[in-house]
Formats: structure tokens, sequence, C-alpha cells
């Protein structure tokens, strides 16, 4: 990254983060994404991950600023010497989730997630699923509202809401927690290493359809989805010295 970088300066619709785009573009000028050194990413976690999805091909790396209800992927928002934060800024390299889910019509969709995939069911009839890791059955049937599979940066999210571990990073694991599991009763998940490929078959799809989402897309009446983590994609965000990402995981730990 050059000494003076140049700045595209992403905002979510909300007043705030609008308000600060104008302020920091008045500042620093204004760069289109794919002429730019760092993306300056105004929102919150859902703003940054909309973002990450359209733009992480791109290869440039992602310095957030919290400006939305929450920021956990996110910087404090502190606009004073933003070129010298960025600079001083600690890099976390993300590699996402990819998810391959069929539908009952036959349909393939494939989608990234940086936070995790989920499956869901659709209806009050609770979801019968059968787990297979790397091509081997390991759990014949889960009864369950659900189950999904996070990333580390996604372990303190809906995962960690569901019961699951909080993941360090670079552990180079993926958690695989089920969401109000019936039986097996006590089963509460499993820490796998991030090259497993998990696949879920959905048993009696018709009676008990469920969805598969890729952090926000959503794939509706699937039978069968396959997750693995992806080698081919990556984004690199950046942290305050101070308030890093891999320090965030571990203080939601001590958090009661």
């Amino acid at each position: 990254m050059t000494t003076t970088p140049r700045i595209a300066f992403l905002a979510s619709r909300a007043a705030e983060a609008q308000a600060a785009l104008a302020e920091l573009q008045a500042l620093h000028g204004r760069h289109d994404p794919d002429q730019a050194d760092v993306l300056c990413v105004l929102g919150g976690d859902g703003f940054m991950l909309r973002t990450l999805h359209r733009y992480g091909p791109c290869g440039v790396p992602v310095y957030g600023m919290k400006l939305g209800t929450v920021g956990f992927l996110m910087n404090h928002d502190a606009r004073e010497g933003l070129r010298e934060r960025i600079a001083a800024a600690h890099p976390a390299r993300l590699h996402p989730l990819e998810m391959k889910a069929v539908s009952e019509s036959g349909a393939s969709v494939t989608s990234l997630a940086y936070n995790e995939v989920s499956l869901l069911r659709q209806t009050r009839q609770a979801a019968h699923l059968r787990i297979h890791l790397n091509d081997r059955v390991r759990l014949d049937e889960l009864v369950c509202d659900g189950v999904l599979v996070a990333t580390p940066a996604g372990s303190t999210a809906y995962n960690f809401s569901a019961h699951g571990p909080i993941l360090p990073l670079g552990s180079n694991v993926i958690a695989l927690t089920p969401i109000a599991a019936f039986r097996p009763r006590r089963w509460r998940g499993a820490v796998l290493r991030a090259d497993t490929v998990v696949r879920f078959e959905v048993l009696d799809p018709d009676k008990r359809p469920l969805s598969a989402t890729a952090d926000s897309h959503e794939v509706r009446d699937a039978v069968e989805v396959t997750v693995r983590e992806s080698k081919e994609h990556a984004v690199t965000l950046l942290f305050d010295p101070e308030h890093n990402l891999e320090e965030r995981i571990i203080a939601e730990q001590f958090v009661s």
C-alpha cells in the first residue's frame, strides 16, 4: 500500500453513515473502488458483509468504521488521522465458506459466506438431516430447527447465539453447530478442520422443507447442501492495533 493510499469510501444508507461519507470524501477525495488502494466501509456488519461479497474479488484491503447497530467487523468511528490509522492497521486474512445447494427442482446454486452457512426449517415441522464429513456419514439423523457451519470470523455471530464455540483466527478450524437439536438431544456440534467437506442430506424434504443461507443469500427447498472452505477466495480486513479482530474474539469469551 502506498504512503498516501487512494481511499474509496462506501457507506450504508443510514443518515449517520451518509454524513460521514460526505465529510470524509471532502477531506480525502473520491475514488472508485476499482481504482483504490483501500476500501473504507462506513456502516455496520451487515453492510460490511455486502461490501465483501461485492468487492472481495477486487483484492483490495478493507477498513471498516462502525456507523451502524452492529460492528464486530468494524473499527471505531474516529475520523481524525484516518490515513495514519490505515497505515498502522493490522491485517486479518479471511477465507469464506463456499456453499453449494441443490434445490428440489434440481437447480444448483453456489454462494460464498464470510460468517456462516445456515440451514433452517421452513415450516413448523422439525428438519431431519444426515451429516457427511469428507464423504463419510458421521450423523445418520439430526432432528433440529437447523444447523450451521461458521468461520472463525463468524463464530461470534449466529453461531455463538446458538451456543457454538468461539474460534480464534488462524486456527484453521470451522464450527458445526446445531440449532435446537431434538435428536440426538445431547449433541452440541463439532469443531472441524477448515478443509473438511461438510455435506447435509435433507431427509423427507417434501414434508420437512428446509432453506439454506450463505450469509444473506437464501436458497429455498434445499435437498442437499455442501459446505467447504474456499481456497480461491480471500479478503483482507484492516483493524486498529488496539482493537484488532483477534483481540475481540478473545474478549468475547470473557464476557459474562
